[in-house]
Order: structure tokens, then C-alpha cells, then sequence
């Protein structure tokens, strides 16, 4: 089994129960023999009198096709009774989140308004930034919205891009040198197991870019899973839907500080 999708499903687990403990909250893989989704599925059989048993909420920001295939498989496999949502995008907290990820690596200044501390290693600052997307055309068009997001926070050019199709990540990085970019980097929208950090970096080395690390685990990404579990019940008639300001902080250690 994929070690990173082991570890960013229990992480979640931990950060997501910070949002909604009284909620059972369980992690499945989409690959590989342990923790398998089918497994977390298997006790989630219709009851009466219950409008569904479970919510299944894809960690991935974007439509990725191989994970839903996967999802759908496993649901008809076990015949749970669950609502399958969006994945984790589009959202405005992602951008949130790759701006931590570019200014932990020290490409980007931290985001003052939000007292983000970290400490970064002495690297020349990005004149450019590409959102990779891992998923297709659809993914791309969600990297997009989260790439006007990010630029309007850091007041240079974000550009969306295909990391699975080279003439797409060439175009992107063209319009970047074009524009007077001499030191692109690549943010990948992605928690880790969709486009894996090293297939990042080769990419970057390739085309003479840097790169950030995946989005992975993180409490601003538990916050927006907290929400899509709140649209579903409020869609149910079960509960009005909270505003991300109605969450309270997550609680415990066990989580990075992004809130």
C-alpha cells in the first residue's frame, strides 16, 4: 500500500474529528491491500428509517477519475447506503493552502493577515506560479479557479496546468517566461498519492522549474471536509449548513497550523 495515502488518510481521520467528533470517521484506499475503502464500507448496509448511512468525501481536489471509478467500485462492490460528494475543490481555502505550501519552501512571503509563521530557507523568491492539476481537463479547470485565487493573494502570475500532459505544463511555463518570469514554480494541487512528490520534482528539474510539496494532511483541507459532510446533511434537511467561520478550531496537536 501507498505509505503517503496511509498516513494522509489517519491524519485526516485525527483532523477531521477535531471539526465533527461526534461523528464516526473512517479512511479507505483506492489502491493496495490494506485499509481498503471496501472495508470501511462493508457495515454501511441501508437501515430503516435512515435517509443514508454514510458520506464518502473523496480526498482530492479536483475531479481525478481513477479515484472515482475506484470509489464507485467500491460502493456497488459493498452496496452501502452512502452519499459519495465533490472532492476537496474548487474551493477559496485551497488557495489558502498551496500559499502555506510555497511559503514553507520559502518561494513566497508568508501571508501576513492570516499570522502564518514558518521558517523558511534562504531561496530566491518566484517571479511565477504554475497550479498543477492531476486529473484531466476537468482538473485543470479547477486548478483555474484556485490559480486566480493564489494570484490575487500573491501579486504575481498563477497559471493552471496539466502535470499529466507535457504540452500543457510547456505552454504554462511559456507564458510565464514571456511575461518576464525567470523563476517558475510549480505548486501541485494535489494532497500526495494522485501526483506524487517525486514525480513533481522530476518534472520541475525538467523544465529548469522548482516545486513545492503536495498539499497532504492539514487542518484548513479537515476544514473544507467538515463542510462537504455539512452540505450533505443540510441537503438531507438534517442540519443548516455552517459557514466555515460556524467551525469551531480543531483541537489536539495532532494537525498543522493553518487556522
Amino acid at each position: 500500500m501507498d505509505s503517503d495515502a496511509e498516513q494522509i488518510g489517519m491524519e485526516m481521520v485525527n483532523l477531521v474529528r477535531s471539526y465533527r467528533p461526534e461523528v464516526t470517521i473512517r479512511f479507505g484506499c483506492t489502491e493496495g491491500e490494506e485499509h481498503r475503502l471496501g472495508d470501511a464500507l462493508a457495515d454501511l448496509a441501508p437501515e430503516e428509517g435512515r435517509p443514508l448511512t454514510g458520506v464518502v468525501i473523496p480526498l482530492v481536489t479536483a475531479p481525478h477519475p481513477p479515484t472515482g471509478r475506484a470509489i464507485s467500485a467500491a460502493v456497488d462492490e459493498t452496496g452501502a447506503d452512502v452519499r459519495v460528494t465533490d472532492g476537496l475543490g474548487p474551493h477559496p481555502m485551497l488557495a489558502e493552502v498551496l500559499h502555506l505550501r510555497l511559503a514553507e519552501a520559502g518561494y513566497v512571503r508568508a501571508d501576513r493577515m492570516r499570522l502564518i509563521s514558518v521558517v523558511a530557507p534562504s531561496t530566491s523568491m518566484t517571479d511565477g506560479v504554475i497550479v498543477g492539476a492531476a486529473g484531466g481537463e476537468e482538473a485543470v479547470n479547477v486548478a483555474g479557479v484556485t490559480a486566480v485565487l493564489l494570484a490575487a493573494r500573491l501579486g504575481i502570475t498563477v497559471l493552471p496546468a496539466d502535470l499529466e500532459d507535457e504540452a500543457s505544463l510547456e505552454g504554462a511555463l511559456a507564458q510565464l517566461k514571456e511575461g518576464g518570469g525567470v523563476r517558475p514554480v510549480i505548486a501541485p494541487s494535489a494532497l500526495g498519492p494522485e501526483f506524487p512528490a517525486e514525480r513533481v520534482t522530476a518534472l520541475a528539474e525538467k523544465y529548469g522549474a522548482r516545486a513545492s510539496a503536495p498539499l497532504g494532511a492539514g487542518s484548513v483541507l479537515a476544514k473544507i471536509v467538515a463542510l462537504r459532510y455539512a452540505e450533505v446533511l443540510n441537503s438531507l434537511g438534517i442540519e443548516e449548513p455552517p459557514t466555515v467561520e460556524d467551525l469551531p478550531a480543531p483541537t489536539g496537536s495532532r494537525h498543522r497550523r493553518e487556522s
